[in-house]
């Protein structure tokens, strides 16, 4: 009997890819992607595989890689989340002209909601922009199943394929078989073609016309094709809704079906399945508007399969406000939907219990808090530029006041500059936070940009030897690669040098007192007819990273009798270790949160706080 396991969704995808025979993967984390690269780095150690993976600088250089490898007719994967992809896309367009030899997967994990990210956009309008055909899986196990149906359409018509899976398959589990991986025996090889490859406007036309013609053949492909689910159902039987049916895509179909069965109109209701939302057959469209009155589509997030249809008397979904236009397609909402297009009655509404929730905050002895508190001390009445990571928490601290996308905190901190310094009025300090992994993605050509415009602001580049927030996969920096192997560590502090910065410091923000002082010295640089830009390096490991050392506590901190329940601690540094009891009453420290860093002790201002 074959050997069955309950996969993450993002643990299905990678078994699929390994499966097709995939030879090279790339990415750049981010949540929720992050585990398939992960996975597959797990897959190829337990299975001795013989495939590359990396963690790339961020996802259009992941692109680029894995496209190459595809040239030389081998399989390849790239993997990102939905603001990844906006990344990627200038390669991304310019491969659906050119093509690809190997098949060429292009993995990009939509976040409805949003859950962790700047937007819920969907990538399948990325897909409709570059004109490549795009795949939406149901299920982890249909996401597994898609990614050797991604290849096999990405060699056939030697096209990049998406395949987009949503929070709900990334990160749901589910019981599969496991299959054997395949290993391609094929070796590389590369036919050199610059019409194709290294195509020039003249030629690019040609391309695009090609590109045209690929879609139209893709769109009649029967293996991709819409399906009805449940062909003994008749709309014209049903007393509810004569003359209409349903067609879903992805989680929002697997929700669809259960409601259905649900409202037992499973039977009733006509209900389509659209694997392949992007190219939609034009034979399927016409058919659908023939038969039926009225048409139902549901899908996440912006109405791709709904626009296609062209058609807003028939067709109703997200463009009409018969499905909500933003947010996650939750079984409820669902729910509300269905019963309001087929007439059925409302259900009582579910209140959701009034407990007073807790913002998402720094863990306790996290050194981005106590380097947080030095910028507010050091510049009070600043501007503070912030970026993409856990250290975005510094707004609940009021040092971060904006966030836009990777590396935007360097540019934005320059922009605020020129604002000030042309209109000259008054320049307030400028402060702007990143972290190390940010930094190498998106922070060192705003850096570059800004030393050459001339701008002046303080740099703190928050340095903990780790991606933290997409699970601690490695940063240049670090000096190993994703195998553990080790590889050049690249430093921070010389590529700050090499842009042009001649301020530049390392510091340990646990040292509160010494930290904000080298703040003071960075802004005092800035202001001075001579200086410019200061960088101020804040190293210290992330406390949750279980691959750095594990460092003994600093202090074991008490409170006294001097703490007036002031709560200035907890107001101000918010460490979830600090607990407030009330007005005037001391706090207390819980012993099983504290990390012992100590940084609280010259937080408080009544000196209360301190170490045994």
């Amino acid at each position: 009997m074959a050997e069955r396991k309950i996969l993450l969704g993002n643990e299905a995808i990678a078994a699929g890819l390994l499966e097709a025979g995939c030879t090279m993967a790339t990415s750049y984390p981010g949540t929720p992607a992050s585990e398939v690269l992960s996975s597959l780095a797990a897959f190829k150690q337990q299975a001795g595989l013989n495939i590359h993976l990396e963690w790339s600088i961020n996802e259009k250089v992941a692109f680029e890689v894995g496209l190459a490898n595809s040239y030389t007719g081998r399989r390849s994967a790239v993997i990102m989340k939905q603001v990844g992809l906006n990344v990627a896309a200038d390669p991304l367009m310019s491969a659906a002209y050119t093509g690809v030899v190997g098949g060429f997967v292009v993995v990009s994990a939509d976040d409805p909601g949003p859950h962790s990210s700047q937007t819920e956009q969907d990538s399948r309008f990325f897909a409709m922009l570059a004109k490549i055909p795009v795949l939406d899986p149901s299920s982890p196990e249909e996401a597994r199943a898609f990614a050797t149906m991604a290849f096999e359409l990405s060699e056939k018509y030697e096209i990049p394929v998406m395949l987009r899976p949503t929070t709900r398959v990334c990160h749901a589990r589910q019981d599969m078989e496991l299959r054997p991986f395949f290993e391609s025996p094929k070796p590389p090889l590369f036919e050199k073609n610059p019409p194709r490859w290294a195509a020039t406007p003249k030629f690019r036309l040609f391309l695009h016309m090609k590109l045209n013609e690929k879609l139209a053949a893709i769109a009649q492909e029967p293996a991709y094709a819409p399906r009805r689910l449940n062909p003994d159902a008749s709309s014209a039987s049903s007393t509810a809704a004569p003359g209409v049916c349903i067609l879903a895509s992805g989680v929002a179909l697997a929700h669809t079906r259960e409601i259905m069965a649900e409202l037992d109109i499973l039977d009733k209701v006509p209900l389509y399945a659209i694997p392949m939302p992007y190219p939609l057959p034009v034979a399927f469209r016409e058919e659908i508007l023939a038969r039926y009155d009225r048409v139902l589509v549901i899908e996440e997030s912006y109405p791709v399969i709904e626009l296609q249809f062209q058609n807003r008397e028939k067709v109703f979904g997200r463009t009409n406000g018969v499905v909500p236009s933003s947010g996650e397609l939750l079984p409820e909402v669902v729910e509300l939907v269905l019963r309001g297009f087929l007439g059925l009655p409302q259900a009582p509404a579910v209140e959701a219990p009034s407990v007073p929730g807790r913002r998402p905050t720094l863990c306790a002895g996290c050194p981005h808090r106590a380097a947080f508190f030095a910028i507010k001390k050091a510049f009070p009445k600043g501007i503070y530029t912030g970026d993409i990571g856990c250290y975005t928490l510094g707004v609940n601290l009021g040092v971060v006041d904006t966030v836009l996308c990777m590396g935007a905190s360097i540019s934005q901190a320059a922009g605020f500059y020129h604002a000030y310094r042309s209109s000259r009025s008054e320049t307030p300090p400028i402060c702007a936070t990143i972290g190390d992994s940010t930094f190498f993605h998106a922070g060192i050509p705003a850096l570059v940009n800004a030393v050459v415009q001339g701008a002046r602001f303080t740099l703190v580049i928050l340095d903990n030897s780790t991606t933290a927030m997409t699970g601690h996969q490695p940063t240049p920096a670090l000096g190993r690669n994703l195998n553990g192997i080790a590889a050049p560590a690249v430093s921070i502090a010389e590529i700050a040098r090499a842009c042009g910065v001649r301020f530049v410091r390392e510091a340990d923000p646990y040292d509160l007192k010494s930290f904000t002082q080298l703040l003071k010295e960075a802004g005092r640089h800035v202001q001075d007819p001579e200086g410019g830009i200061a960088v101020v390096i804040s190293r210290h490991p992330c406390l949750m990273d279980r691959t750095q050392p594990v460092e003994k506590p600093l202090a074991k901190v008490r409170v006294t009798e001097k703490c007036k329940g002031c709560d200035f601690c907890v107001k101000q540094f918010e460490c979830p270790a600090l607990l407030p009891q009330g007005e005037k009453e001391p706090v207390l420290i819980d012993e099983t949160l504290c990390r012992g860093c100590g940084v609280c002790i010259d937080v408080c201002p009544h000196g209360a706080l301190v170490a045994d």
